[in-house]
């Protein structure tokens, strides 16, 4: 673990994200502390039985990966995907927490005019306003409010994406995860092709990718493309995989290049959650966007003395258990810093899992139990294991 732990950091990365961690451990937590997003009150509107949220996220160094594949194949439509991942970080954070409709947003481009071109500002937005349009058609208002693109090549090397959200929404719809013992857990794949989505989906999301990007690609690429990674990264973990980005890989049904797989954009599960939401929402005790932490994050919204038992972990979609075996990770890691196929959990009241199930199906995507939640002595933890009387693959401690 501490060479893992050593080689992000070599890297310039953290995937626990200790020292911003403490930067903000002062902050005000809001109105609802164990609430996903920061719940504020009704600044916008004065009410007192309103409530506000505003988000903040970008598509990371994924950008630098969708730079690497359209150098390489001439292809600028990836980046309209990279749009969609920034959005995504930002909207189906707020959905945990009961906001789903009438969303304002605003973004941030920031490039190194030097190396991205016009054409490619105009493919991100283009890739927005076609993710506006996909969402308006399934029911949910979301409005682009505009934004600012800098030209900043002094300070990024190639391009930086992100998004501003803002929404209001009465207090009595909040979803400010209060999870109890007996809660059933339900995770929604995050990989196949969702019924609103054009192609099949990697279920990679926006979490993991500088080691997904350096473990996986060949080295060659640290030679060709020297402003994709930060020069003070000894060159040692600088893409030290087997794979180039247009290798074609056997998904079950179709090969795929391997920078397309890493490239899926990330899903959103609006469209589920809206209907879900408003059907179920006294049956739903909590919800959590396994992103930055990925299965353990659950630990930072569980109370002591309780432990997440996940006893039927799926199946691990076949970029996941690429990345593994070109990295070397262990299964704690890889399931600290992937979705491994799960990027929603649902606490749930038993008798309305099915019911959530069924609907999460009727939009192509993938739903299972994965477990429940259990009293325990001690600080929280989540314990995954393939079966109920299996040995734990993992476990985590708050």
């Amino acid at each position: 673990m501490a060479a893992e732990n050593d080689k992000y950091a070599q890297r310039g990365a953290s995937a626990s994200k200790e020292e911003v961690h403490h930067a903000i451990r002062n902050l005000d937590k809001g109105l609802y502390p164990s609430a996903f997003c920061k719940i504020l009150p009704d600044v916008a509107g004065g009410d007192p039985d309103f409530c506000n949220i505003m988000h903040a996220d970008t598509a990371g160094t994924k950008t630098s990966l969708a730079y690497l594949y359209w150098k390489e194949t001439g292809d600028i439509s990836v980046w309209r995907g990279i749009s969609q991942d920034a959005l995504v970080m930002n909207l189906d954070d707020m959905a945990c927490c009961g906001c789903i409709d009438d969303i304002l947003i605003s973004s941030t481009i920031a490039r190194n005019k030097h190396l991205i071109t016009g054409a490619v500002i105009e493919e991100l937005i283009q890739g927005t306003m076609d993710f506006i349009r996909v969402m308006e058609e399934r029911g949910i208002s979301i409005k682009h409010a505009g934004g600012e693109t800098a030209d900043t090549g002094d300070i990024v090397r190639t391009v930086d994406v992100g998004f501003t959200a803002f929404g209001r929404l009465h207090r009595k719809n909040l979803i400010v995860n209060q999870i109890k013992p007996g809660a059933v857990i339900i995770g929604l794949a995050s990989d196949g092709q969702a019924n609103y989505e054009t192609e099949f989906n990697s279920g990679i999301g926006s979490n993991g990718l500088t080691s997904a990007r350096h473990d996986v690609l060949h080295h060659d690429y640290a030679a060709r493309y020297p402003e994709s990674f930060s020069p003070e990264t000894d060159l040692r973990y600088v893409y030290n995989g087997p794979w180039h980005l247009t290798d074609k890989v056997d998904v079950g049904h179709q090969e795929i290049p391997v920078g397309k797989l890493l490239l899926s954009p990330t899903r959103t599960y609006l469209p589920i959650l809206m209907p879900v939401i408003r059907e179920y929402r006294p049956q739903i005790q909590g919800i959590i966007h396994c992103t930055g932490g990925a299965y353990s994050k659950v630990l930072k919204f569980v109370s002591p003395g309780l432990t997440v038992h996940i006893d039927h972990v799926p199946a691990v979609p076949v970029l996941f258990d690429l990345i593994r075996k070109a990295s070397g990770t262990s299964l704690a890691e890889m399931y600290k810093v992937f979705n491994m196929g799960i990027r929603m959990m649902l606490f749930v009241d038993k008798n309305s899992a099915q019911a959530i199930l069924d609907l999460s199906s009727a939009f192509g995507v993938k739903a299972s139990i994965l477990g429940e939640v259990k009293r325990s002595e001690g600080p929280a933890k989540v314990v995954i294991r393939t079966g109920d009387d299996s040995e734990p693959l993992v476990e985590y401690q708050a």
